[in-house]
């Protein structure tokens, strides 16, 4: 009678584990803590410290942690284990200045970049940055995206929220969550803030998980890279997260496409950080349109499932101003 009680209570507690596992997304991208000042005057590399936002994990929910040496400013918490995790495979792509992108497109959603930058003489191409994102679900149009500012404030709101055209406010609180009404929001939708003023996470029931934080580009980073950053525009920007759960084998888009399961790399076998190309199939007519050559938007194809296993992407801009980088 014992052996079988202590079957049962094994059986129910893998039953718990496979329920964590299938609806909640343990993996979270954690939010950078602080904007992207790493380097300290005498050019030490300072790492990020980095938390978990998933309050199920009581252990865990909100314990700062710090980047490992090995990935000092592009890391997450496992929350599941408790402990910051390096991201896999990087990739940048440069984008183009006062330009929209599509980052992804599948049949039932769509996810553009709209990019700012400044002309650099001495490159072929511009220092560039992605300023906001578009969202394309359904019959609802999403925008979120960084306020121009002249000079950073940390206490400040630098972020605007749009949904359907109609402005979002949201309280400057950490924890705050904010959904739009029944009729409007199928499948679920929600905004919270995971950081008080500047940092903030989409979640798309069923979809996709989105975390943004915006950061200005600091007159460190301007003499260190060469920006020449004036006084009348920090070039604030959006550093970004991505989660998928449900994608097709057809998703496609700048970083859409590496999530298929025949994916293969076009970049050069030996580049230390791939560039990824597509700028003239991936261009979108405006930051909501879904018209870019490899959209797949309101197409009715069958969903597949999960591709390559739920990998996480962490964005940011990229160094030296290339536009977007991100890690798996």
């Amino acid at each position: 009678m014992g052996d079988l009680h202590r079957l049962m209570t094994f059986k129910s507690l893998s039953f718990w584990v496979v329920i964590v596992l299938i609806f909640f997304p343990w993996q979270s991208l954690s939010l950078l803590a602080s904007p992207s000042n790493e380097i300290k005057a005498d050019n030490r590399l300072i790492p990020r410290r980095v938390r978990c936002h998933l309050p199920f994990f009581g252990r865990c929910f909100l314990v700062w942690f710090t980047c490992p040496l090995a990935c000092p400013t592009s890391c997450f918490v496992d929350c599941a284990l408790c402990r910051p995790v390096c991201n896999g495979n990087t990739f940048f792509f440069h984008g183009q200045k006062d330009r929209d992108f599509c980052l992804v497109s599948d049949t039932n959603f769509h996810i553009n970049a709209h990019f700012i930058g400044k002309r650099n003489p001495s490159l072929k191409r511009d220092f560039t940055w992605v300023q906001s994102i578009g969202v394309v679900l359904g019959s609802h149009k999403l925008l979120v995206g960084a306020k121009r500012a002249s000079s950073w404030d940390d206490e400040v709101i630098h972020m605007n929220i749009i949904l359907d055209g109609t402005p979002v406010s949201l309280p400057a609180k950490e924890g705050y969550a904010w959904r739009p009404p029944v009729a409007a929001s199928s499948p679920a939708l929600s905004i919270s803030r995971t950081g008080g003023t500047n940092s903030l996470a989409l979640n798309v029931e069923g979809n996709f998980r989105i975390t943004m934080t915006v950061v200005p580009i600091t007159a460190e980073e301007s003499r260190v890279h060469g920006y020449n950053i004036t006084d009348d525009d920090c070039f604030a920007h959006l550093e970004l997260g991505f989660k998928f759960y449900n994608l097709t084998d057809t998703v496609d888009g700048v970083l859409g496409r590496t999530y298929r399961k025949n994916y293969v790399s076009k970049a050069k076998p030996d580049a230390v950080m791939p560039v990824m190309g597509g700028m003239d199939k991936c261009a979108t007519s405006s930051i909501l349109a879904t018209d870019c050559l490899v959209s797949w938007f309101g197409r009715h194809l069958p969903a597949t499932g999960n591709v390559r296993g739920r990998e996480s992407l962490l964005c940011k801009s990229g160094i030296d101003g290339s536009g977007i980088i991100c890690r798996k």
